[in-house]
C-alpha cells in the first residue's frame, strides 16, 4: 500500500483542509512555499497519466474550493503534479501540490 492510500486509510496522521468522498487535502509535512498542501484523490492512480477525465474536472472543483479555504485564489497559487520518475515522482498516487502565500518564483528555465 502506498503512502497516500496510508494516509486515506487514517494509518498516518496528516492536517487536513479539507475533505470530501473523493479527495483529500493535507498539508505538506516539507513544505516548499508559506502555504503547500497536497490534493489527492481516494482511488489509487499511479499518476496523472491514468486519470479519467470526469475525475480531473471533479478535482478541479475540489482544488478551487481549497483555494478559496487558503484564501490564496485573489493573489494567486502554484499547482504542480509530477508525472512519473523523469518527472521527479516520488509517491505513484497522483498528488497536486499546491503552493501559495508568498510569491513562488519562476519555473526553472521560464522566460518572461
Amino acid at each position: 500500500m502506498c503512502l497516500f492510500c496510508k494516509i486515506i486509510d487514517g494509518e498516518i496522521p496528516n492536517n487536513t483542509v479539507l475533505e470530501n468522498d473523493e479527495f483529500l487535502c493535507f498539508h505538506d509535512i516539507n513544505p516548499a512555499a508559506k502555504i503547500h498542501v497536497l490534493i489527492i484523490p481516494k482511488k489509487h492512480y499511479d499518476s496523472f497519466d491514468v486519470i479519467p477525465a470526469q475525475l480531473m474536472a471533479n478535482m478541479t472543483e475540489f482544488i478551487h474550493k481549497v483555494a478559496d479555504k487558503l484564501g490564496v485564489r485573489e493573489d494567486g497559487y502554484r499547482l504542480i503534479t509530477n508525472i512519473k520518475d523523469h518527472g521527479g515522482q516520488e509517491v505513484h498516487h497522483l498528488h497536486m501540490h499546491l503552493l501559495a502565500g508568498e510569491y513562488v518564483g519562476r519555473l526553472v528555465g521560464a522566460k518572461k
